[in-house]
Parts: structure tokens; C-alpha cells; sequence
């Protein structure tokens, strides 16, 4: 596999702007994340908190495993899709020799059925593909099993191209020891500039494809894509760490606003025991100074109020003794 220099220009753009994008996206990750662990600290969510503890939900365990589970199944997904893009690029490059290969297709040379082509309609030759369809290639018969308008990927300039066969021409005085095919795609009005020989061919295509997949492999085969791939892969990885965080501050948080609850609870029974200790306490004082002015009348020159406040005294202790 041969890079050009256009090839390296674009892959170091491509890494640049990935260090670039991963600088702001780090950055604005770690923003968001400082900016709500500030609101939770100062008691702006306070109210939320107290509606998402005080509802304990039974379900918060099974909700971790499904995002797990979902984190697990995406990284598996982008993994496996990076793979299968590099499983087809290899293939089209011929890295390793299998019975089948897999090609994406990059023209439009076999979508439609140019109109000069009336052969196609003659013989029921229906098996065009389009731009960006994935195609299975087999491996190459022998030489005499070609026949014509069969399918078939031959290379040229190190470029692969993937036509019909529209003519043979056996061994003559001019190539003796070769045969040539005439190729031309199904879209084109005229064959190919020059003839192909067998061993320019590296496949023959049987009419099987998948529609349109060929774009995204093509995609993920890109730079831009191995760069989109690290971002979910870093985002994915990245998020479980700051809800964590944020988690952790919650919670502490939550235990703060318990914490007062609690004192304030604490501090308002405290408020009302003594309360009703000081009402208990209003009957005795009551009863202690009428014992006392008792007395004092007692001693004094008023015998009339000595029997009035004798009398009180007495009522007032026979009905404290009830209580």
C-alpha cells in the first residue's frame, strides 16, 4: 500500500484537528462539570436533590446496569464496525489471498444501463450495481472459463476497476500467446481504452451486494472517521467518570441537608419540652406565693384576709393535686 504525499498531508490535518478537538472537547467537558458541582455546593439544586433522595428509587440499580450495558454495546458496535472497515480495505488491496473479497464500489461505470448498450436487454443482463454498494468478488476461474459479459476486477494503474467483459479476442499473429477482453461498463458508451489480459484480473462478480454500505466503510476507513471513532470512545469513557463526581457531591450535599434537617428538628422539640416545663411550673409558682402571702397576712393585723387567702390556698393546692 502506497501513500502519496497528499495522503500524508491530509492524515497529519486529520491528527491536528483531532488534537484540536479533543483539547475543547476535554475543555468543555470539565467546564460543565465545575460549573454544576459550584451549583450543588452553593444550594442551587438543593430542592432537585431532595426530590431525587427522598424518592429512593429501586430502580437506580437497574438503570446502571442498562447504561453499562449500553456503553458496553456501542464501544463493542464501533469496534467491530472499525474492524470489518479494515478487513475491507484490506481486502481491496489484495494484503491477504481469500476464496472472496470484499470491494466497495467508487463510480457510477455499472449503475444504469447506457442505451447503446442493447446487448444488456438482449441477454437479460440485469445485474448493475450502484455507487458505494459493497460487492462480493470470488476468486478468479481459469482463463478458459471466462466467458462473455461476465463481471470481473482487473487492475490498472494501481487502481482497481470493476467491468463486463464485451469481447474476446483469441491468440493471433499480434498476441500469440494471451488473449484479450474487451471490458466496458454497463453506464459507458464505448469499451475500455485498452484490453485487459487475464493476469490484470483479480476477481470475478457474481451479483451479490449490500446497498449503500460501501459510504460508511469508506467513512470509517477515512481519517475523519477514525477520529469520530476516538471521540465516542473518549466520550463514552469520560462520562461515567464526571456523573461519578457529580454523584459523589450529591450525595454529600444530600447528608449536609439531613444534617440540618435533623438540628432544626432537634432544636424545635427542644424549644417545646421546654415550653411545657415552664406551663407545669406556672401552678407551683402560683400555689408558692399565695403560701407565702398566707403567711405574711398570718402574722399581720387582718384576720378577715388571713381566712380569705387560707381558703384560696387551699383550693388551689386540692386542685393542682389532680393534675
Amino acid at each position: 500500500m502506497k501513500f502519496t504525499s497528499y495522503d500524508i498531508y491530509v492524515f497529519v490535518l486529520c491528527l491536528i484537528v483531532f488534537a484540536l478537538l479533543t483539547a475543547l472537547f476535554t475543555t468543555m467537558i470539565a467546564y460543565i462539570a465545575r460549573l454544576f458541582i459550584r451549583l450543588i455546593r452553593s444550594g442551587a439544586e438543593d430542592e432537585k436533590i431532595k426530590i431525587e433522595y427522598s424518592k429512593k428509587k429501586k430502580c437506580s440499580k437497574c438503570l446502571d446496569v442498562i447504561s453499562l450495558c449500553f456503553s458496553i454495546l456501542i464501544c463493542a458496535a464501533l469496534t467491530v464496525a472499525l474492524v470489518f472497515s479494515l478487513i475491507v480495505g484490506a481486502s481491496e488491496e489484495d494484503l491477504f489471498e481469500a476464496p472472496i473479497s470484499l470491494k466497495v464500489v467508487k463510480s457510477e461505470s455499472m449503475a444504469t444501463k447506457h442505451e447503446g448498450n442493447t446487448y444488456l436487454d438482449f441477454y437479460g443482463l440485469n445485474d448493475q450495481f450502484q455507487m458505494f454498494d459493497l460487492i462480493v468478488t470470488h476468486e478468479m476461474p481459469p482463463e478458459s472459463e471466462l466467458e462473455l459479459h461476465d463481471i470481473v476486477v482487473y487492475e490498472i494503474n494501481n487502481m482497481m476497476i470493476i467491468h463486463r467483459i464485451v469481447g474476446i479476442e483469441e491468440p493471433n499473429e499480434e498476441h500469440p500467446d494471451e488473449r484479450y477482453f474487451l471490458v466496458q461498463g454497463d453506464a459507458n458508451e464505448v469499451p475500455d481504452r485498452f484490453p485487459v489480459l487475464y493476469s490484470q484480473m483479480r476477481g470475478v462478480y457474481r451479483g451479490e451486494r449490500v446497498p449503500f454500505v460501501g459510504s460508511f466503510i469508506m467513512f470509517m476507513q477515512s481519517p475523519a472517521g477514525w477520529i469520530c471513532i476516538v471521540l465516542l470512545l473518549f466520550g463514552i469513557i469520560a462520562t461515567p467518570i464526571l456523573e461519578k463526581k457529580i454523584e459523589n457531591e450529591k450525595k454529600k450535599r444530600w447528608l449536609l441537608i439531613r444534617k440540618q434537617e435533623i438540628l432544626q428538628k432537634y432544636s424545635m422539640l427542644e424549644d417545646k419540652q421546654q415550653t411545657v416545663s415552664v406551663e407545669k411550673e406556672k401552678p407551683r409558682l402560683e400555689l408558692s406565693k399565695l403560701y407565702f402571702l398566707r403567711l405574711n397576712l398570718r402574722s399581720s393585723k387582718h384576720p378577715n384576709c388571713y381566712k380569705q387567702y387560707t381558703l384560696k390556698f387551699a383550693k388551689t393546692n386540692f386542685f393542682n393535686r389532680g393534675k
